[in-house]
């Protein structure tokens, strides 16, 4: 069950609201029932938010790590303070 949820949660963070979609999906491989979702929907857009801004960060920190590993980072833009 780990790692089905692990696989569907990789590509799940960045589309908002896709969270309910791929558990649904786990529970069901799994054999639980799917009713257990109905919990997870009060709270999962405060979830989902957190997510979503959480896996844009990373990006962001992954972009910047390659720039500047190729010597593309401009460093008097990047320290600018606007």
């Amino acid at each position: 069950m780990i790692l089905t949820a692990t696989l569907a949660s990789i590509g799940t963070a960045s589309v908002p609201g896709a969270g309910l979609i791929m558990l649904s999906m786990v529970l069901s491989t799994v054999g639980l029932p799917i009713e257990g979702i109905a919990l997870i929907i009060a709270v999962d857009r405060i979830i989902d938010m957190a997510r979503t801004s959480i896996n844009v960060c990373g990006d962001i920190v992954g972009t910047v790590v390659v720039a500047k590993s190729e010597n593309a980072l401009n460093k008097e833009i990047y320290y600018t303070i606007k």
